[in-house]
């Protein structure tokens, strides 16, 4: 069955995210404005939501012998300029700019202290100061070169899976505000998805952040669940199926799934991007 390798320091998986760096990344999530709140801007709490997401990963990963290499990460930023955000120590090579996750353990850019709530004990929080690995920051200027982004992030999954043949395939996530102002990404998804490893093709899923009140739209199956807006039938059709450790992770949250279901989220708030970010990084079982 595709999609059930299992996943070791011998036979390790691949996660890249391309975050939308565009001009429009520096407005709140829909509502905030009218609503008249104080709201940081997409482009701030998706850098603080993938930066928890990487330290997720690292725990993930962490055993008594240390962090081990799971997971090769990449994270592509794409506004004013396309490029990695994270990259490998200086003369450690990887393959396709994808850094092992201990090394990500070891070199974030930098370690910031912040309030956190945590149980006191007695049925109520209190807020504790605690250590938060900054890997990259909040970026937001000009178009959106998501085909580029694509582009990029197919050399980069290409590379890996020439050196992993037999693992479980890639996932990229892609998270935008924004449709693409360098062409048809369609194109593009369907290129990056097509380079697959014995297991799979690679799996591309796509998180469109919100720009109004309207709800999310989480988990769709079919055509019928969209809204009626051709920008959400692309990113529809840019998406992979759900492998079914996802849909099983997707279930225990609460999601109704089929075999249809597609990794795709459309005017997401910050809530429905974090619950979607821990069902898509779920792979496979970790040995």
């Amino acid at each position: 069955m595709a999609y059930s390798a299992e996943i070791s320091r011998t036979s390790p998986t691949a996660i890249l995210f391309l975050l939308d760096q565009s001009a429009s990344m520096q407005e709140p999530f829909g509502g905030a404005e009218q609503r008249g709140d104080a709201a940081p801007s997409k482009a701030r709490v998706l850098a603080d939501v993938v930066n928890r997401l990487l330290q997720n990963l690292i725990l993930r990963c962490a055993k008594e012998d240390g962090v081990r290499d799971y997971f090769y990460v990449g994270v592509i930023g794409y506004g004013e300029r396309v490029q990695p955000l994270i990259r490998p120590a200086e003369g450690y090579r990887v393959a396709g700019e994808l850094v092992p996750i201990s090394h990500l353990a070891e070199r974030p850019l930098r370690l910031e202290e912040r309030l956190k709530k945590v149980p006191d004990g007695k049925g109520g929080f209190v807020e504790r100061r605690v250590k938060f690995p900054v890997w990259f920051d909040p970026y937001a200027k000009n178009g959106t070169p998501m085909c580029q982004a694509l582009d990029l992030a197919a050399s980069m999954v290409r590379t890996w899976i020439d050196l992993h043949p037999h693992s479980f395939p890639p996932i990229v996530i892609n998270i935008t505000d924004g449709e693409a102002t360098d062409g048809d990404p369609l194109r593009y998804a369907q290129q990056l998805r097509s380079f697959a490893t014995d297991d799979g093709e690679t799996l591309l899923f796509n998180v469109h952040l919100s720009s109004s009140e309207e709800p999310a739209v989480e988990l769709p199956a079919s055509v019928e669940e969209l809204p009626r807006d051709e920008y959400a039938l692309l990113l529809f059709q840019m998406s992979s199926v759900l492998p079914f450790t996802m849909r099983a992770a997707a279930e225990q949250e609460g999601y109704r799934v089929t075999m249809d279901t597609r990794g795709f989220v459309f005017n997401a708030d910050p809530v429905a991007l974090v619950r979607f970010l821990e069902i898509g990084t779920r792979p496979s079982t970790l040995r």
